[in-house]
């Protein structure tokens, strides 16, 4: 077993041990996150939602809830989670960026460029949000582009053929233009999903 897997599996017991000699106590939390970090997703939800019983309002655990919905693919349930924060705290900064982040990954380019606002605005200094937000909202190149932009004015290579073009030929930009533009007209195309974040991770590595 690695030293980190180590490490969690007893801050995992130690944290079960507290929650044992204090029911009421507020670790609930911190345990349903050790237990999703640990890849035990039902076992979180099942701490949350005990803990959320007696807690309604503890924003932090409803977080760690939708994190571990949006691990194991519930994006529904996620975002019913992050709703229900955002309704009482709309200044919830992790809650925007996690719900931007859903939103992407199901093709709403629109709904997660509107939470990536959110984030920015209330924090100036968040340039990871800022970044994202000026991919997805661009516009399509003007009539004096060149090279592949200028291409791109044309709706007929707006495909997902050429977005993979794109991605082969290390143009992550364009490729995140094309495919945010395909799912604009439909969210459902599950290739163009599956584009835009490959696209976003080889901008991310190349930039690292």
């Amino acid at each position: 077993m690695a030293a980190d897997d180590t490490a969690l599996v007893a801050a995992i017991r130690r944290h079960e041990e507290r929650l044992e000699r204090d029911p009421e106590s507020l670790s609930f939390a911190q345990l349903a996150d050790l237990y999703r970090k640990a890849g035990r997703t039902a076992d979180a939800v099942a701490v949350c939602r005990r803990g959320l019983v007696r807690f309604p309002h503890y924003t932090t655990a409803r977080l760690i809830l939708a994190k571990t919905f949006a691990a194991d693919g519930d994006f529904d349930g996620a975002l019913a989670e992050l709703g229900s924060i955002l309704e009482v705290s709309p200044r919830d900064v992790q809650s925007h960026r996690l719900a931007a982040e859903i939103h992407r990954r199901c093709g709403r380019i629109d709904d997660a460029a509107s939470h990536l606002e959110a984030a920015v605005r209330l924090d100036p200094g968040d340039r990871e949000s800022r970044t994202l937000l000026g991919l997805l909202r661009a516009s399509v190149p003007g009539g004096d582009a060149t090279g592949v932009a200028r291409l791109l004015t044309d709706d007929t290579f707006v495909t997902t053929s050429f977005g993979s073009l794109c991605l082969e030929q290390g143009l992550a930009d364009e490729a995140i233009q094309v495919f945010t533009r395909i799912l604009r007209k439909n969210p459902d195309d599950p290739a163009a999903r599956d584009g835009l974040e490959q696209a976003l991770r080889g901008r991310t590595r190349r930039r690292g």
